[in-house]
C-alpha cells in the first residue's frame, strides 16, 4: 500500500530527541485542556475515580483502553483535562489516540505536531490491520494507554452508529487483556461545535462526563477460545459489549446533564 501520509514516529524505542518535544507537547496541551475544561467551562465528572485509578494506579505492564462517544473535533485533547494535574507532569502515562490521517496529517507540520502529541494516523477504509492500529497495539503490549473513539468519526447527528471493530482488535489481541474504561460525555460540542468554521473554543458551556465501571474481557476471551471463535468473531463480540455499555452510559449521562444547572 502506498502511504497516504508521512509516518510521524521514529523507530522504537523512542530516542531522547523525540521524547523531549513529545513530552513538552502532551504536557502543555494537557494543562491547557485542564484549564479550558474546568476553569473556562462548567464541567462535572461523575465516578471520576474509575478513570483516575486506571490511569495512575494500574499494575505495571497492564494496558488501558478507554472508549467514548465522539461529538466534537476537540473531544481529544480537551477531555484529557479531566485528569489530575499530576498526570501532565508524567506525560509518558498519557494516552495514544487514533486520528484521521486526512484531517490531522495532511501537512508535514500538522503531522509532526499531532505525532508529538501521541496522535496515531488511521486511514478510514483500510481496516483493522493497518500500520496505525499495529502501532497502537504495540504500545498497549508495553502496558500503555490508548483512548479510542470507536464511532470512527465525529457523530454530528448524535445518532446510533455501529462501532468500528478496531477497538475489539486492540482488546482481543493485546498480549495481556487490558483494563477497559468506558465513558460518555455531553457538552463538549458546545465548546466547539462540529459545524464551526474556526477552531476557537467557547467558554461558559456546561459539560457532563460519566465514567463507567472498568470492564474485564478476560472471561469472554477465554470462552471465545474454548468455542474456537475466529479473530473477527472475537472483535465483534467485544465491540458489541462496548456498544451496549456506551448506550447505557448515554442514557444515564443525558439525565445527569439535563438535571444540571450551569
Amino acid at each position: 500500500m502506498i502511504e497516504k501520509y508521512k509516518w510521524p514516529f521514529p523507530n522504537t524505542p523512542f530516542p531522547w530527541w523525540w521524547k523531549l518535544p513529545s513530552y513538552a507537547a502532551v504536557s502543555t496541551v494537557g494543562i491547557l485542556s485542564r484549564i479550558w475544561l474546568t476553569w473556562a467551562n462548567s464541567t462535572k465528572v461523575y465516578q471520576k475515580h474509575y478513570l483516575d485509578d486506571a490511569v495512575l494506579k494500574r499494575d505495571k505492564g497492564k494496558a488501558l483502553v478507554t472508549v467514548a462517544n465522539h461529538y466534537s473535533c476537540i473531544d481529544d485533547p480537551i477531555l484529557c483535562g479531566m485528569l489530575p494535574w499530576s498526570t501532565f507532569f508524567t506525560p509518558h502515562k498519557l494516552r495514544w489516540v487514533p486520528a484521521a490521517h486526512d484531517i490531522c496529517f495532511t501537512k508535514a507540520w500538522h503531522g509532526n505536531f499531532f505525532g508529538l502529541g501521541r496522535c496515531v494516523p488511521i486511514v478510514r477504509g483500510d481496516g483493522v490491520y493497518q500500520r496505525g492500529m499495529d502501532f497502537i497495539l504495540k504500545n498497549l503490549n508495553r502496558g500503555e494507554w490508548a483512548q479510542v473513539f470507536p464511532e470512527g468519526k465525529v457523530n454530528m447527528e448524535k445518532s446510533w452508529i455501529r462501532l468500528k471493530w478496531g477497538v475489539g482488535r486492540l482488546i482481543s489481541e493485546c498480549k495481556h487483556v487490558p483494563i477497559v474504561v468506558p465513558f460518555y460525555h455531553l457538552g463538549v460540542d458546545d465548546i466547539l461545535p462540529p459545524s464551526s468554521r474556526w477552531y476557537i473554543p467557547r467558554v461558559g458551556q456546561k459539560v457532563t462526563i460519566l465514567i463507567g465501571e472498568p470492564m474485564d474481557f478476560t472471561a469472554q476471551l477465554e470462552n471465545c477460545n474454548k468455542l474456537g471463535h475466529t479473530a473477527m468473531e472475537k472483535r465483534k463480540i467485544i465491540t458489541d459489549v462496548i456498544q451496549e455499555t456506551l448506550q447505557c452510559l448515554k442514557a444515564e449521562a443525558t439525565k445527569l446533564h439535563n438535571a444540571r444547572k450551569r
